[in-house]
Order: C-alpha cells, then sequence, then structure tokens
C-alpha cells in the first residue's frame, strides 16, 4: 500500500509538472507571437480594408472596431483573454473564423507530418539495425549517405525527386495530387533528412550498447544476432530516438510550410505563408499556438513513452 500511494504521488507530480510547464510555454508563445506581429511594419487595418480607397475616418473606424487605438499593454491582456475563451478571432483576408481557415487546411498538414515521421523511424530502425557494428564498408556508406542527406535542403531534395520519380520515371504524380501516390514524394522530402538524424543517434546507441555486459549475457544463451539487436539493443536506443523524435516533430511541421509549396499540396503552408505577409494577426497567432500546442502534447508523450520504456526514469 506504501509503494502504490508513493507510486502515485509520483505519477501526481509529474503530471502537474508538466501541466505548468504546458501552460508556460503556451503563454511563451502566445506573448512573443503578439510581440512578433507588433513589429511587422504595416497597418493590419489596411489588411481588413483591402486595396479599396479609404477615408482616414474609415480607417479610424477599422482600427476601433479591430481594437489597434487601445494602449498596446491593454490590447495585450484582451489578446489572453480571447485565448483564455478559446476565441481565435476572424481572419482580416478572409473575413472567415481562424478555427475554420485552419480547420479546412490542417488534415493534409497532419497526414504530410505523420508520414514524413513513419518513414523517418522505419528508415532508421532498418538502417541502424542492420548496419550498427558490422560491414563497416556498408557502414560508412550509409553514414555518408545520411551525412549528405541531411545538408541538403529540402527544396532541392523535392525538386530532385520530382524530376526522377515525376517527370523522368512518371512514377508519382506531379505536384497537387491528394492521394497515397501524391503524399509518397512529400512524405519522403520531408523525412529522410529526420530519418539520417535518427538514424545516425540510434546506430551510436546500439554500438555502445554491444560493447556491454548484458549483450555478452544474451549471446550466451544461443540468440542469434538478429533477435539480439532487434528485441534487445534496439531498446536501450528507445529513449534518445522517442526524444529526439519528440523535438524535431515540431521541424517537420515548420518543414511542411516548404514542401507543401514544393510540391503544391494543400495544408497549412499557403495559410501561413499569406498570412505572415498580410499581417493577418488572428491567423499567424492561431497558427503559433497550434505548434505550440502539438510540441508541449508530443512532448508530454515522449516523456511517458520514456518513463515507461526505462525503469531508472520511473525510479528517479
Amino acid at each position: 500500500m506504501r509503494w502504490a500511494g508513493t507510486r502515485w504521488a509520483g505519477v501526481l507530480g509529474w503530471t502537474v509538472r508538466k501541466g505548468v510547464s504546458a501552460l508556460a510555454v503556451l503563454l511563451g508563445a502566445a506573448t512573443l507571437s503578439f510581440v512578433a506581429m507588433q513589429l511587422i511594419p504595416g497597418d493590419p487595418a489596411r489588411a481588413l480594408v483591402g486595396s479599396a480607397p479609404a477615408t482616414p475616418e474609415t480607417m479610424a473606424a477599422v482600427r476601433h472596431e479591430m481594437g489597434l487605438d487601445l494602449p498596446l499593454p491593454l490590447r495585450y491582456l484582451h489578446y489572453l483573454g480571447r485565448l483564455a475563451r478559446f476565441d481565435l478571432g476572424r481572419s482580416y483576408q478572409l473575413q472567415e473564423p481562424v478555427s475554420t481557415v485552419i480547420g479546412d487546411q490542417i488534415v493534409p498538414t497532419a497526414q504530410l507530418a505523420f508520414a514524413a515521421l513513419g518513414f523517418a523511424l522505419v528508415a532508421a530502425l532498418l538502417t541502424a539495425g542492420l548496419t550498427a557494428g558490422r560491414w563497416p564498408r556498408l557502414g560508412r556508406l550509409v553514414q555518408g549517405a545520411e551525412l549528405l542527406l541531411i545538408s541538403t535542403p529540402g527544396f532541392w531534395l523535392g525538386m530532385m525527386l520530382l524530376a526522377v520519380l515525376s517527370f523522368r520515371w512518371h512514377l508519382f504524380p506531379v505536384a497537387g495530387a491528394t492521394g497515397v501516390r501524391g503524399l509518397v514524394l512529400p512524405a519522403v522530402t520531408l523525412g529522410a533528412p529526420l530519418g539520417a538524424v535518427l538514424s545516425q543517434v540510434l546506430r551510436t546507441e546500439i554500438e555502445t550498447a554491444l560493447r556491454q555486459p548484458f549483450a555478452m549475457s544474451v549471446r550466451a544463451r544461443g540468440v542469434g544476432p538478429s533477435a539480439l539487436r532487434m528485441r534487445h539493443l534496439v531498446r536501450h536506443g528507445v529513449v534518445p530516438v522517442a526524444t529526439l523524435s519528440g523535438w524535431l516533430l515540431g521541424g517537420l511541421l515548420g518543414g511542411a510550410v516548404l514542401v507543401e509549396t514544393v510540391f503544391a499540396r494543400p495544408g497549412l503552408g499557403r495559410v501561413t505563408l499569406e498570412a505572415v505577409t498580410g499581417r493577418d494577426f488572428p491567423v499567424v497567432s492561431a497558427l503559433v499556438m497550434l505548434l505550440a500546442l502539438v510540441f508541449v502534447t508530443v512532448n508530454t508523450l515522449v516523456d511517458a513513452v520514456c518513463r515507461i520504456a526505462d525503469p531508472r526514469l520511473r525510479a528517479a
């Protein structure tokens, strides 16, 4: 009973700490987005009026309706109050609720991000699991290819894949496709550099585990090399790989903006570009908060997975 009470107290303390940390991250993201939009040159009221000529009286009325004539601290407090009520406002350019603007485009971006992450994890598991600690020449070739992928700009990799696999061999759609075949090249473009990073981390962890006493004990019990790697050694690389995957998922969402532009895919990429260039503050703010929320959620899930995979973290 005492052990169970201590365990639940530890879970409760961990949950409270994560909740406080999440609120701090979301507040920081909201503050940074507010400050950044104030520093961008231009008039948000002009974005709402459009290119049509407007009198000074009309512009003053628009600024009053938008709350732009209030002091900056008061505007900040009103902004936080709307976020606390889950009110994201209306888009200045599209004159639609921001939740509708983002909701219409979030599914294609989420599909691309998760497909890229899945490809990266599978590629890292295969390359690191097969080359760690054996076949030195092949391992060096794979590591060289990984370094090349890491240093390759995403837009260049996407254009090369389009040139070879779409224009030359006609294996995949050129651009704008929304089916599974249209998702392959964008997912590979976005996930290949991430897979290269994860593969290098996982390979290092496996090679370190190969030198540990438990690996010799497992071999002494008659376990084959493949089973040793997949059932025992890969588990020792789960914690750093999971941690790194969670940290890089935010980069996947950011990289999706560029990849969606290269492949002319629907998604949040075009929405982000138009909102930033048009000073559509409600949309930009909502996108920043969405990214912060995804980061907080993924970070919490990664921490939970690490605690499950490594008993030492639970004990700590």
